[in-house]
């Protein structure tokens, strides 16, 4: 098993939020990922050394990569604790690093992940003592070494985390508005609704900007994970920093000019100073513009381009009316946005309709605990019938 870590070829899982299993994979075939199995909320492919570190670096809807190294099955308390212990730990880090255990339980054998990963945490301390005399730390917060243990029926599978913490965390969000998009959620939006970052983008509700910074990054070619200090890997034994520098200096030459534009805009003073702390720190604030105005007043940049917000569900914000903001919502879209695409998140399914346009594209996306309807509209010049007509005319 020491050779996980050194061998050409490698089994990989990345972790992503469901909805967005196609769109990682996509992310991850053009990153040089071969045999890539879509699953629920993960994709396996498999990849080297190189892989593992591009993927953890670039891609925008991946949660974590992870490096299984061991599978087995166990009946009794008695097994996970035996099979744990039997792993070479020492050979993956050392007795003055931390480490956390991360479980995902769906078992009738055991009940609780605190559990799980108790017994786990119990047995790689006790094969430290026994052969160095000595246990690992757990640090919960900030590990030099992530252990993720997932437990289906009796199956086990144990996996090293090469992410560290949650890739979500992009590192340039500083202040927050109120119910913000995780960043891997609004990157997975933009990349469902086809953007690439050459025509004109806006999010008329864009909160604390989350969406408006991940177009930025995209039309920029600047990776997920450019903003970010470290990654798991960076703290296992065979971290190779010369591959790692080759993988920064390869993206940095393909970074290009923003040649679109890329506004925002809130009915809120509050929200769109955390939106612009937040372009600041991605030293994105010159790229993208930002106006105080209701969405109702938005005059957006010329067509063709892309509008996609995250309105108000009526779930964490309270909105006097919510139908009525819908009903608005559509009126402005088709009032002011002829030639767009609109794409439009949200969990209140009665209010969505309200929008009154019948959607070409509909995806099941997932705002924290919340499921949601992801919406996409063709914004015609009057009505799809009357466009065709017209075509058909001509």
């Amino acid at each position: 098993m020491s050779a996980a870590f050194i061998s050409p070829q490698i089994s990989l899982l990345a972790k992503c939020p469901a909805g967005l299993e196609e769109v990682l994979a996509t992310e991850l075939n053009d990153l040089g990922a071969s045999k890539t199995e879509i699953l629920f909320r993960a994709v396996a492919f498999e990849g080297d050394k190189r892989l593992l570190y591009a993927a953890n670096y670039h891609c925008r809807t991946a949660l974590r990569i992870l490096l299984p190294v061991s599978r087995f099955s166990i009946l009794t308390e008695q097994d996970l604790y035996t099979r744990i212990k039997a792993i070479r730990w020492e050979d993956y880090f050392s007795v003055s690093d931390t480490f956390a255990i991360d479980s995902t339980i769906v078992s009738s054998v055991f009940t609780h992940s605190h559990f799980v990963s108790q017994r786990v945490k119990d047995a790689i301390a006790d094969r430290f003592r026994e052969k160095t005399g000595q246990r690992p730390s757990v640090d919960i917060e900030n590990p030099d070494f992530r252990i993720n243990l997932h437990m289906n029926s009796n199956e086990v599978t144990v996996s090293f985390d090469s992410s560290g913490s949650s890739l979500h965390k992009r590192g340039y969000h500083v202040s927050n508005a109120e119910a913000p998009l995780s960043e891997v959620l609004a990157a997975g939006m933009i990349l469902l609704s086809g953007w690439d970052g050459q025509s004109n983008f806006i999010d008329p509700m864009c909160g604390s900007g989350t969406l408006l910074t991940e177009a930025a990054m995209i039309a920029m070619n600047l990776p997920a994970g450019h903003f970010r200090e470290s990654f798991g890997f960076m703290n296992w034994k065979d971290f190779d920093k010369a591959l790692w520098d080759d993988i920064l200096d390869e993206a940095m030459d393909q970074q290009r000019d923003i040649n679109c534009m890329i506004r925002g805009s809130d009915i809120s003073e509050k929200n769109l100073r955390s939106a612009m702390a937040n372009l600041k720190q991605a030293r994105l604030h010159k790229d993208v513009s930002l106006e105080t105005i209701p969405f109702q007043e938005v005059i957006p940049p010329p067509a063709p381009g892309v509008m996609i917000t995250n309105p108000p569900y009526g779930e964490r914000i309270r909105v006097e009316d919510i139908t009525a903001l819908y009903q608005d919502l559509g009126n402005t879209l088709k009032r002011r946005f002829t030639g767009y695409q609109a794409w439009v998140i949200s969990s209140d399914m009665r209010a969505l309709k309200m929008i009154g346009l019948r959607p070409m594209k509909k995806h099941i996306l997932f705002n924290g605990p919340l499921e949601c309807r992801y919406a996409g509209f063709d914004l015609y010049d009057g009505s799809k019938k009357a466009s065709k007509q017209q075509k058909d005319s001509d």
